[in-house]
This record gives structure tokens, C-alpha cells and sequence, in this order.
């Protein structure tokens, strides 16, 4: 299966106007923002809990990283409520679900194989930090390495920032809305740039928040390779 595996396009995906698609679990559905691969799948997810609803334990051989976007998210490792931000590296296991429901926006297979480094960041709980050069813009650092960054934007009513997407970027809006170029970008809003571009955002008359990652498209080859090689030891 193949959504937006065209990796030096532009792409923006409104993801509230996309229907849901059920999961294997019950109980689980999912809108698909990119993806490459079937169930063993690089992929970029919204994906929905109901009430009680959890998938069967599992080990995560090519890694995932989350933001919860609503209610609590739990596994054996404990509650992660709105705002938590989570990196499970690869060759880590859970069993994930949600006692009263949640949303969050998932990343699957996007991981430097040897990653080892756990994270478990509640965002409610950390101060902004002013950007020194650009008046109105806050950043809240989430992961750092010599592959990627990923950090929580704020702007304030009407501000402006130009991201350089030197090796690809993308964004998810958290909250309020960003214009960029002829897209005008509301909750839950996802952006993926290609290596080589740039964004220019300026945030709406209530300002805006999004989740904003950069610097990792160009390892996008070796992790659909990856998968591909695990999917065919699965079927073997």
C-alpha cells in the first residue's frame, strides 16, 4: 500500500475531513497521512482509541513516536495524557489502549536502526522558550541528534517563520491555524516538505501551535527498504 510515498512532493493532508478506517483491533481506527507498506508499514497515522479498546502486545522493530492529540493513552509503562509526546526506539515493545478513549499522531518505521533512547515528555508541563531572533515565536525542544529535530512551535496572533527544510521537514497543527503559500492549515493539519524546500507560515488572528519535525526525509530510502525486508521474513 502506497499514500503520499511520493517523498519530493509537497503534500498537505486535512486530516479531520478524511473518513476513519478500521484496524485489525476493534475498537481501533486510523487516517492515513503517508504511508509505504500494509501492516508492517513506514508510516504517518492519526489514529483514534475508543473506550477500552487496545491492541495485542507487540514489539516495535523499526520504532514509533507519538504525540497524544486527545484524552490518555496507556501501556504497562503508564498514562500519557493530551500534550505527551513518546519515542519508542526500536526493538521495544507495549501493549498500547485507552481505558476512556484517545487521539494521537503516530509515527511508525522512522527510526536510525541502532536508536536505543527512550522518551517520555509530558508538553503541558514544559516552558516555551522565546525565539532570540523572531518576535511572537515560542519553541518547546522535544528530541535532538545528528539526524533530527523535533520540537512544539508556538506562534502568537499573526506572526511569522520561515522553516528551511535543508532535509525534509513536516508539521501537524496542534492547535489554531498557519497559512503557507495557498494552504490555509487548521487542527490536525499535517505538512510534510520535501529535502531542499521551505516553509513560510504565518499564524492566524488566535495564533497557532504545531508539532515540527526536520532533518530526517533523507534516510526515507533505507527505512522502506527496511520494512520491506521484515515484511518478507514475515511472510516466510
Amino acid at each position: 500500500m502506497k499514500i503520499n510515498a511520493e517523498f519530493d512532493q509537497r503534500v498537505v493532508v486535512h486530516s479531520e475531513n478524511i473518513p476513519w478506517v478500521d484496524s485489525p483491533m476493534a475498537g481501533v481506527s486510523r487516517r492515513p497521512l503517508d504511508r509505504v507498506g500494509d501492516e508492517v508499514a513506514r508510516a504517518s497515522t492519526i489514529v483514534r482509541y475508543a473506550p477500552n479498546s487496545h491492541f495485542s502486545p507487540h514489539v516495535h522493530t523499526g520504532g514509533e513516536e507519538f504525540i497524544v492529540l486527545s484524552g490518555v493513552f496507556q501501556d504497562e509503562h503508564g498514562d500519557f495524557p493530551t500534550g505527551s509526546y513518546i519515542r519508542n526506539p526500536p526493538l521495544s515493545k507495549h501493549q498500547p489502549g485507552s481505558a476512556d478513549g484517545c487521539v494521537i499522531f503516530v509515527k511508525l518505521w522512522q527510526f536510525e536502526p541502532d536508536d536505543r533512547t527512550h522518551v517520555r515528555l509530558n508538553t503541558q508541563f514544559m516552558q516555551a522558550v522565546p525565539h532570540r531572533d523572531l518576535a511572537g515565536i515560542s519553541v518547546t525542544p522535544l528530541y535532538h541528534d545528528d539526524a533530527e529535530q523535533v520540537t512544539l512551535i508556538d506562534w502568537e496572533p499573526n506572526a511569522k517563520l520561515t522553516i528551511d527544510a535543508v532535509r525534509g521537514a513536516e508539521l501537524l497543527v496542534i492547535e489554531g491555524e498557519l497559512t503557507e503559500g495557498d494552504d490555509t492549515l487548521v487542527k490536525h493539519s499535517w505538512l510534510r516538505a520535501p529535502i531542499g524546500s521551505s516553509i513560510q507560515l504565518c499564524a492566524g488572528a488566535k495564533g497557532a501551535k504545531a508539532w515540527v519535525k526536520q532533518g530526517h526525509l533523507n534516510r526515507v530510502e533505507q527505512e522502506i527498504k527496511r520494512v520491506a525486508d521484515t515484511g518478507k521474513k514475515s511472510a516466510t
